[in-house]
């Protein structure tokens, strides 16, 4: 009979267990979200945080985006050759970047980057106590960390990813233009007709979506971080897999959402 009970116990624990991690990590958000209407805003250290997530990411988001867009051209004439309709390979070209790919992988680029370094950088805080010393000081943690991280990403992503959406529209057109031959008239003179500003405004929601979620989780990841370097290393690791799988449900929620 004992053992019977121990096992219970043992599947409670196991079962609560997710639905704690939820609770905390739902404060923490929740907790961030009220110190953003606080004043007053640490506006020094939030343009620190832009410079570091967005104007930091340019190059390699630029880059990222030039190549997706050469590929997806590519990819896109040979398929639209078949059916007689390569005369709409720069709306599916565009279509593509803006809905979909220029969200999603500029996502991806930012946190492998950017969203590592801010864990490391949180969680070295708290293993060194620098956490702890700022409330002895009297300063919030919150306040001086995570909301100007949360305010960053959210103003950063969206930029990124219209760099993105742009750099990948005009590497796709080198490669349509210049080495297929479709001509530039035909590749740009259809983009109106299929994308408006509703194909734009769905892409910056993700965007807006996606910023918020990657700095509440790798900010999340660094404050709860374990003693150690190897506590620093698993946060680390934790934040970007779960950023990038939760930029993944986002996607898909998102997008049932707005079809």
């Amino acid at each position: 009979m004992e053992q019977i009970l121990d096992g219970v116990r043992w599947l409670g624990y196991v079962g609560l267990l997710p639905v704690r991690m939820l609770g905390r990590v739902g404060l923490f958000l929740a907790t961030a979200v009220f110190w953003v209407f606080v004043p007053p805003l640490k506006v020094g250290r939030l343009i620190r945080q832009i410079n570091f997530i967005g104007a930091k990411s340019i190059t390699i988001v630029a880059l990222t985006g030039a190549f997706t867009g050469m590929v997806l051209t590519l990819e896109s004439y040979y398929a639209l050759e078949r059916f007689g309709a390569d005369a709409l390979l720069g709306p599916a070209v565009a279509l593509s970047m803006i809905r979909e790919l220029g969200p999603v992988i500029s996502a991806f680029m930012i946190t492998a980057r950017a969203g590592s370094a801010l864990t490391a950088e949180i969680g070295i805080m708290r293993i060194t106590e620098q956490i702890d010393a700022l409330e002895m000081m009297g300063l919030n943690p919150f306040r001086y960390l995570i909301v100007p991280n949360i305010l960053a990403a959210v103003i950063s992503f969206p930029l990124l990813g219209s760099l993105f959406n742009v750099v990948g529209i005009y590497g796709g057109y080198l490669v349509g233009v210049k080495l297929l031959g479709v001509s530039a008239g035909t590749f740009f003179g259809e983009m109106p007709q299929y994308v408006d500003m509703t194909e734009i405004f769905h892409g910056l929601y993700k965007s807006l979506t996606f910023g918020l979620v990657v700095a509440w989780i790798c900010c999340y990841c660094g404050f709860t971080t374990g003693y150690g370097a190897e506590g620093v290393s698993r946060a680390t690791t934790r934040a970007v897999v779960a950023s990038c799988v939760l930029i993944l449900v986002c996607d898909y929620v998102i997008t049932s959402l707005l079809f």
